[in-house]
């Protein structure tokens, strides 16, 4: 399950980074680069911070197979997702979700206190977007309006609670992660937004 779930997750964060490439009409080598970067980026972040080198894709080719199916989708099917931003969207979040649950785990799995587990569940989530964001010339989504770090933060409170209750991992990983994605799902659907501040 924890493996699937991390090749569910970087195959939807390279859809997200691909698309994101599409809307500002890179060319085919631009297009892959910027799924590539927003599929690893978080996880590179992650193993880097705790010591883990290499890290994770270097390792295991199944993410460089899973990024390049990605891409190929992504040319090959670029006019189904006529709703470029509601399909970037949708794979931006499920990404979200899953590469939450990712950073706990490996956060866990070395023995850092809960507190430091959710933050490094949400660089894992936030990171590779905050890169793709800034390749492709935007304001990163973690620094606008939209709920999004935040999310992953309950996301990780939920994880750490429900872990009180000795659940199977699978349930406790599906549980996480739905959180995660239908909290982000509502806050856009119901426009939840952080309040801004100004310089006066």
């Amino acid at each position: 399950m924890f493996h699937l779930l991390d090749i569910i997750g970087t195959l939807a964060f390279a859809m997200s980074g691909a698309l994101t490439a599409m809307s500002k009409r890179m060319d085919a080598f631009g297009i892959y680069i910027i799924a590539f970067v927003t599929a690893v980026g978080g996880g590179t972040l992650r193993d880097v911070l705790i010591g883990t080198t290499p890290v994770g894709w270097m390792l295991n080719l199944d993410y460089v197979y899973t990024i390049t199916v990605a891409f190929i989708l992504a040319i090959f099917f670029r006019k189904k997702f006529d709703r470029l931003r509601t399909s970037l969207f949708l794979f931006d979040t499920i990404g979200l979700g899953v590469f939450t649950l990712l950073g706990l785990e490996k956060g866990i799995s070395v023995g850092l206190h809960p507190i430091i587990c959710i933050a490094l569940g949400t660089m894992t989530a936030c990171f590779g977007g905050v890169t793709r964001d800034i390749l492709c010339n935007e304001i990163p989504v973690i620094f606008r309006k939209e709920i999004y770090a935040t999310i992953c933060i309950l996301g990780g409170a939920v994880f750490f609670i429900l872990k009180k209750f000795n659940l199977e991992n699978d349930i406790l990983y599906l549980i996480t992660s739905l959180v995660i994605i239908s909290t982000r799902l509502m806050a856009v659907k119901w426009k939840w937004y952080l309040p801004t501040l100004e310089h006066n």
